[in-house]
C-alpha cells in the first residue's frame, strides 16, 4: 500500500505544491486547513508523515506538534516555517518535531525530508557494533537507551553530556544507527584535537589556491557527512571564530569552502558531546550563547560508571573476553575479592579507566584468574593533594615498594605539574611555560591524571 501523508496547510497554493510532490513520490496526499480537522483526520486513521505549516487559522503547528505526541506518537511530522525563523524550528524540535523545512519551500529538501521521515516505520532500533557494546542492565543506563530510541526519530540536535569515559561517542552512534540516516556515513571530528589554524579547511575543505600549501581542492569533513551524521566531540574546544561558522551551518543547512564564493547545500545531521558544563562556559564568555541553544535542543547525559551498578561486572567481563581474544588466551575469571573491590571503586575514568585497569591486570595475573592485587585500584581515600606531591613521594620510594613502573612515572609527572601550579598560582598558561610543554599538552595531562 501507498504511504499516506498528512498536509496542514491554509494556503491553497502551498497544499497544491506538497501534494503534487508527493503524489510524484508514490505517497497518497490528504490537506487540511486548520488544527481541528487535522486533529480529527489523526484520530480518525493512521498517517506515515504529517506536514503542518506554522501559522494555522485556529492555532499554530506547535499545538499540532505537542498534540501528536501525545496521540499519535508514531507519525513523524515536520514544520513548514518562514523562512529565517530560526527559534520558531527550534522550538518545533523541542516539541518533538521530526525536522523542519523552511519557505519558499525546496523541494529537493522536502524530498530528502519526506524520504528520511519515512524510513521510521517500523520498531527502530540501533544496529551494529555500537547496540553491542552498550553493555549494563541498571536503571541509569536503561534510561540512556530509551532516550537513543526517542531522539533517534528526530532529526534535531542532541548535545550529549558527561564525565570523560563515559562512552559518548558510543552513545551518539547508537543514535546515527537507530535513526533514518543509519545508512549515511557517521564522521565524528575531535575539536580538540585540530590546530585552529587548520579548522575551516578541515571542516569545510578549500579550493586549490585558497591558501599557500593548497595544491588541490580539498573535500571538508562537513561534506563527507552528507546524508548521515556529524559527530563534535569536544565541541566546548571550537575557538570561537568556528562557533561563529558552525551556528551558520546549523541555520543555513550549507558551508563555504575557503577560497569560494558561493555556499554548498548540506544535508546533516548535528551531535555534540563534551565533558565540560557548557552553560558555565556560556557564563563565562568562552562559549557563543547563541550557538549552545542550537546545538543543545535536546540533551542526553551518560551517567558515570559509579552510578550503574553492577554494570561494573558485566562490563568487566565483556572487556576481558575482547582483551583475551586479541591476545589468544582463555577469559581469566575476577575473583570474588576483585569483583567486590570493583564494585566499590569510584572510577573516576570511568568505563576508559575500567578498561586500562583490566588490560593491565590481564597481563599482571597469573594462571586464570584476576585476583584483587592484579587489578590495582587506587586506594578510594586518596585526595588530590595525596595524589599530588604525598603520593608522588611514596611513589619514589624504589622498585621494592610494590608499585608499578608506570604508576611511579604517573606520580613523578603529578607531582611536577602540581608544583608548576603552585608557582604560578595555577595559571595554567604560565605552569606549560615552567614545565616546557603546550597549554594543550598541560591541559591533556591535568585531565588524565585527575588533577582538577
Amino acid at each position: 500500500m501507498k504511504p499516506t501523508a498528512l498536509v496542514v496547510d491554509d494556503e491553497p497554493d502551498i497544499c497544491e505544491l506538497l501534494s503534487i510532490t508527493l503524489e510524484r513520490m508514490d505517497i497518497a496526499a490528504r490537506t487540511c486547513t486548520d488544527v481541528a480537522s487535522a486533529k480529527q483526520a489523526l484520530a480518525a486513521e493512521h498517517f506515515d508523515l504529517c506536514l503542518t505549516d506554522m501559522r494555522l487559522p485556529d492555532g499554530d503547528g506547535l499545538e499540532l506538534v505537542e498534540w501528536m505526541q501525545r496521540q499519535a506518537p508514531g507519525t513523524p511530522v515536520a514544520v513548514i516555517t518562514a523562512h529565517g525563523s530560526v527559534e520558531t524550528a527550534v522550538k518545533a524540535l523541542k516539541v518533538g518535531a521530526f525536522d523542519f523545512v523552511s519557505k519558499p519551500l525546496d523541494l529537493n529538501d522536502l524530498r530528502k525530508l519526506v524520504t528520511a521521515a519515512l524510513k521510521l516505520k517500523g520498531e527502530t532500533a540501533p544496529r551494529g557494533t555500537a547496540a553491542q557494546e552498550l553493555v549494563g542492565a541498571s536503571p541509569a543506563i536503561e534510561r540512556v537507551r530509551a532516550m537513543i530510541r526517542k531522539v533517534a526519530r528526530s532529526q534535531a540536535p542532541v548535545h550529549i553530556s558527561g564525565e570523560s569515559g563515559t562512552g559518548k561517542e558510543l552513545v551518539a552512534r547508537m543514535i546515527h544507527e537507530a535513526g533514518p540516516r543509519r545508512d549515511g556515513p557517521f564522521v565524528p571530528i575531535n575539536c580538540g584535537a585540530i590546530p585552529t589554524e587548520l579548522m575551516e579547511s578541515e571542516f569545510f575543505g578549500h579550493r586549490k589556491g585558497a591558501f599557500t600549501g593548497a595544491v588541490g581542492d580539498k573535500v571538508g569533513l562537513v561534506q563527507t557527512a552528507e546524508g548521515g551524521t556529524l559527530f563534535l566531540d569536544e565541541v566546548a574546544d571550537l575557538p570561537l571564530h568556528m562557533q561563529v561558522k558552525l551556528l551558520r551551518v546549523i541555520q543555513e543547512k550549507s558551508i563555504r569552502p575557503v577560497g569560494q564564493t558561493s555556499e554548498l547545500p548540506i544535508d546533516v545531521r548535528i551531535l555534540s558531546a563534551t565533558h565540560k558544563d557548557l552553560g558555565e562556559l556560556v557564563a563565562e564568555g568562552s562559549f557563543r550563547e547563541d550557538l549552545y541553544y542550537r546545538i543543545n535542543v535536546i540533551e542526553l547525559h551518560v551517567p558515570p560508571l559509579r552510578e550503574r551498578g553492577d554494570d561494573v561486572l558485566m562490563l568487566a567481563h565483556r572487556v576481558l573476553s575482547r582483551l583475551a581474544a586479541v591476545q589468544g588466551v582463555p577469559t581469566p575469571r575476577l575473583t570474588k575479592a576483585a569483583q567486590a573491590a570493583l564494585l566499590g571503586y569510584r572510577f573516576p575514568g570511568n568505563v576508559r579507566e575500567l578498561e586500562n585497569i583490566l588490560e593491565r591486570a590481564l597481563t599482571l595475573c597469573s594462571g586464570d584468574q584476576i585476583d584483587v592485587e592484579d587489578i590495582q585500584l587506587r586506594p578510594a581515600h586518596e585526595d588530590d593533594a595525596a595524589r599530588g606531591a604525598g603520593v608522588a613521594g611514596a611513589g619514589l620510594a624504589g622498585p621494592g615498594d610494590g608499585a608499578p613502573l608506570g604508576t611511579q612515572l604517573e606520580e613523578i609527572e603529578r607531582d611536577a605539574i602540581v608544583k608548576a601550579l603552585e608557582q604560578t598560582r595555577y595559571n595554567k598558561t604560565a605552569a606549560a611555560q615552567v614545565l616546557g610543554i603546550s597549554f594543550r599538552a598541560l591541559r591533556y595531562r591535568i585531565k588524565k591524571l585527575g588533577i582538577e
